[in-house]
């Protein structure tokens, strides 16, 4: 297992903004009162880029983000377990390009849900218990991955509704899974983190057969030869508690606990030695009073900027391209004080939404 290097100082961000960035609350929508726990803007479809969706109880919401602050309710979900909660969102595609949600929470089904149709296109079973976190591959955007609280990945196809592979086993993840990335470019390579308070980095490479023969597939689902993937390439321990939240930073990991700050760090694997490697952490993004477990972090689309929630309502805005790190925004509101599950960037990091346990959406604006 990678351990943190010895000699390397990271540059910690100084929470006084030094580039302020100013932003304004344009407008807030309260969806009722069950907790929001993600929001997320569709990158994947260039014609879609101002629209957003969100996921709380059993129900989830599209909107669009209009001119001058305006949200516009697109269409509702409303799932018939009515105990279903929604934890998490991932926008994806067809492959003919019509644009799909896929939402899980805790009874672990996860719903692809044709935002044209408003209908249910494909339900994926398997997991042996919630889901907590759902991603797209944007280079394969047919293709999405979910992390389980039965401490497994697993990898699908929501063209042909196939279970393509699962991340576990023997080099596993040992307790609840609780988010999980594409790389942006190395198609093979994906980062799952958790409760295990590991991050690990796996392969799919030996496995990339199965990927294609699941665009192909035309028997039932539950006959394809699912395979296990059972051990990473790599696990670090960069943080000492649960990590809920990791993304990639080009070929660097973006990843944060629950003691108030994110973590930008490189994996250095060794090729003969799998699993085994340093982790030289570079940069750290303070965030004050994010102590609490189930916070994620947003970026723009691309990467520039990274914005992040925390358990009174306030907003950390940095930059991602700078080193020492450089704080552009800290965000609050009087009548936010509710904890931000999520944030979520639009594509140019001029929009900046927030989804709050107490069931409020915030809309901040960059002023021009």
């Amino acid at each position: 297992m990678a351990r943190v290097g010895l000699g390397c100082e990271a540059a910690i961000g100084s929470l006084v903004p030094s580039k302020n960035r100013e932003y304004r609350v344009s407008n807030r929508l309260h969806e009722g009162k069950r907790p929001l726990y993600a929001i997320a803007f569709n990158f994947i479809d260039s014609r879609y880029y101002d629209v957003f969706a969100t996921v709380g109880g059993n129900r989830v919401t599209v909107y669009r983000c209009l001119e001058g602050g305006l949200i516009a309710v697109l269409q509702a979900y409303v799932d018939d377990d009515k105990d279903e909660s929604f934890y998490t969102l991932s926008w994806a595609c067809d492959i003919d390009g019509t644009p799909f949600l896929v939402a899980g929470g805790s009874n672990g089904i996860i719903r692809v849900i044709n935002a044209g149709t408003e209908r249910i296109h494909k339900s994926f079973v398997g997991h042996g218990d919630s889901v907590n976190e759902i991603r797209t591959q944007s280079l394969k955007p047919a293709l999405v991955m979910s992390a389980s609280k039965d401490e497994s990945v697993r990898l699908w196809n929501v063209h042909t509704g196939i279970c393509i592979l699962i991340f576990a086993g023997a080099g596993g993840h040992r307790n609840e899974v609780l988010s999980v990335d594409f790389h942006p470019s190395d198609i093979y390579r994906i980062a799952s983190c958790g409760m295990d308070n590991t991050v690990k980095i796996w392969s799919m490479k030996e496995f990339w057969q199965y990927v294609e023969r699941s665009f192909t597939w035309t028997d039932l689902p539950s006959k394809f030869p699912t395979k296990y993937v059972q051990f990473p390439v790599f696990i670090a321990s960069v943080h000492s508690n649960y990590v809920d939240c990791n993304r990639w930073l080009g070929d660097f990991i973006l990843s944060k606990s629950v003691d108030n700050e994110i973590v930008l760090w490189e994996p250095k694997t060794k090729e003969q030695n799998p699993g085994e490697g340093a982790v030289d952490i570079l940069q750290k993004y303070p965030v004050p009073e994010c102590d609490i477990w189930f916070i994620k972090f947003s970026c723009d689309f691309h990467y520039n900027a990274t914005a992040i929630g925390n358990r009174e309502g306030k907003i950390f805005v940095w930059e991602l391209q700078s080193s020492p790190p450089v704080l552009t925004a800290r965000l609050s509101h009087a009548q936010c004080k509710s904890p931000i599950r999520q944030t979520a960037m639009s594509f140019d990091g001029s929009t900046i939404l927030s989804c709050c346990e107490d069931g409020s959406i915030w809309r901040w604006d960059a002023v021009q």
